[in-house]
């Protein structure tokens, strides 16, 4: 119970790191989603192409836009896309999180996220001497959501879906809107 009731205002926006496919392996993505839904009799809705992404590292969520961890995010997007080549991903499998009844139906990889994982890995330690050590994530299970369901799927073998990852993104989602806003946006170095 808090001192300050009126302080405990929900949380209402996220911030997280991610890279996003490009449209057409989106759309590629969006096709496996619902041969998969159905192959598996699931009943979610799969998710737009435009929300299927990997999330590097969940920042946090807040009550309003935490502009002095914004700016040390941004910090640490800089300094580590400063560093990093261009590198490819490669997901070959699907499977569900247990959740507790509103279960993520994913996709996830092998050897084809190695470089993804390394990556990750480097993030975070640019996070960490920005001074978002905190918000470091501790594991990392690289996977694109594709749909949420009462039900559990298990691990079933698709078609590898790849793609080339050139950049990645710093995004403010606007949480319970299906939004997200492009906060900082990092090419890498070839």
């Amino acid at each position: 119970m808090s001192l300050f009731p009126e302080l405990d205002v929900p949380p209402s926006d996220r911030l997280f790191f991610g890279i996003f496919p490009e449209p057409s392996v989106a759309e590629a993505i969006a096709g496996r989603a619902h041969d998969l839904k159905g192959r598996l009799n699931l009943s979610g809705a799969p998710l737009t192409p435009d929300r299927f992404h990997v999330t590097l590292h969940h920042i946090g969520d807040y009550a309003g836009l935490p502009r002095g961890i914004v700016a040390q995010a941004l910090e640490a997007g800089a300094a580590v896309a400063a560093t990093s080549a261009p590198f490819d991903v490669t997901f070959d499998k699907a499977a569900s999180f247990n959740n507790r009844g509103n279960n993520p139906f994913v996709l996830q990889g092998g050897e084809g996220l190695a470089d993804l994982r390394a990556f990750q890995k480097a993030l975070g330690l640019a996070m960490a001497h920005a001074g978002l050590g905190k918000q470091v994530a501790k594991q990392f299970n690289p996977h694109v959501t594709l749909l949420y369901d009462r039900g559990l799927a298990p691990e079933t073998a698709v078609q590898p879906v790849s793609w080339p990852v050139a950049e990645f993104v710093l995004i403010h989602s606007l949480l319970g809107q299906t939004r997200h806003i492009v906060l900082g946006r990092w090419p890498l170095k070839a």
